[in-house]
């Protein structure tokens, strides 16, 4: 059994949420580069051209490469041999959101459902904990803005409906979001499970490498598939036109009831932050 003090969480957490607002991942590097002398659009060329510009002064400014840091998602990964001693999990995750967001000077964007009186911050965070074999902690912090989050849709669908109401639900989520999540985006999918899980899969499937197919064939056909249909809408870089609307779709799948056929769109910004950290 291994021991890990919760400080070391906190700590790592702290410094998890502030790289993940100024550093963007090569990935997304990468991905913006081949968009720039992909897109076709002047207009899209260009802002193509101002976002790498943007996450460059970012990393180099140490400054967010958004204004919206986000609300904190954290998935916490907890090897069955670990023995986690000195304080809570969760508090330590807290705790490391609270300084990670006042030291870094990130905008504390969580406030109250209904008096929106604002929670000063940032916490409490989302946080999704998987017991997984092994001696380690992997914890991966997500900022995920709002305006990408207002546009993600669920669905229950019949299974009748089949992969052609599926993709017929993906594509319209996007096509109704429009400009709102500051295209070019990245498309989570999950397909099946039940309610939450649904949800939960097409988040997940945002922290894949940008980009990087599902390993299932079948799966990775179907993201093809998506992509080409959603950059067909021609909604474009920023919503102002364009063959890039989208830099990828991930899927994610997993069985459903009988009677079932849940799909979950989750919509990411092209700031796409997340930073993955292994105790």
């Amino acid at each position: 059994m291994r021991q890990i003090e919760v400080a070391r969480v906190t700590q790592a957490v702290k410094a998890a949420a502030i790289t993940a607002n100024y550093e963007p991942g090569a990935d997304l590097l990468a991905a913006l580069a081949r968009g720039a002398e992909a897109e076709e659009s002047p207009s899209g060329k260009e802002i193509f051209r101002q976002l790498l510009e943007n996450a460059r002064l970012a990393k180099e400014e140490r400054i967010p490469m958004c204004q919206d840091c986000g609300l904190a998602v954290v998935f916490a990964e907890v090897g069955q041999d670990v023995h986690l001693v000195g304080g809570d999990l969760d508090q330590a995750i807290n705790e490391g959101i609270r300084q990670g967001y006042g030291e870094g000077y990130l905008r504390k964007s969580l406030c109250h459902p209904l008096t929106r009186a604002n929670t000063g911050d940032n916490t409490p965070a989302v946080i999704h904990t998987e017991m997984v074999p092994g001696d380690r902690l992997k914890l991966t912090v997500v900022p995920k803005g709002g305006g990408s989050e207002n546009m993600s849709r669920l669905f229950m669908l019949k299974p009748a409906d089949g992969l052609a109401g599926i993709k017929e639900k993906v594509v319209l989520t996007v096509e109704e979001a429009g400009p709102n999540p500051c295209p070019p985006i990245i498309v989570g999918v999950g397909i099946g499970g039940n309610f939450e899980r649904a949800a939960l899969l097409a988040k997940k499937s945002l922290l894949r490498e940008l980009g990087q197919a599902n390993p299932d064939p079948e799966v990775a056909a179907i993201e093809r598939q998506l992509l080409k249909e959603v950059n067909d809408l021609g909604i474009g870089p920023q919503g102002l036109g364009g063959r890039i609307t989208a830099m990828a779709v991930h899927v994610l799948m997993q069985p459903c009831h009988i009677a079932s056929l849940p799909v979950a769109v989750n919509i990411q910004c092209h700031a796409s932050r997340h930073q993955e950290v292994v105790l």
